[in-house]
């Protein structure tokens, strides 16, 4: 997978958070793999910077189409905050907040 210089850098910032893969196919993760490790043991400032690079849209997109097995790797609080926090705050949703 090709990535923006930017979401290399973002990756190689964080490569400690992939330890399990080669070094030199880090850089090649792919964007569901990304999100996973980032929502589930980022801090605050890398799961926003997530959102900058990859758009909330695109989270959204992943976590709504992850297969029960992949949703099995998210810490459950996890996956729920940020399936709902998505589905409120991308474009194009038709939730509309009431206060």
């Amino acid at each position: 997978m090709q990535h923006t210089p930017e979401i290399e850098a973002f990756i190689e910032e964080h490569k400690d958070l992939f330890w399990y893969i080669a070094p030199n196919k880090k850089k090649n993760i792919s964007e569901e793999v990304l999100v996973e490790f980032i929502l589930n043991y980022g801090n605050e400032e890398s799961i926003k910077k997530l959102f900058r690079l990859l758009g909330i849209t695109k989270v959204k997109y992943i976590l709504e189409n992850l297969h029960p097995r992949q949703k099995g790797n998210y810490f459950p609080e996890i996956y729920n905050y940020f399936l709902h926090y998505t589905q409120r705050h991308a474009q194009g949703n038709s939730f509309k907040r009431t206060a």
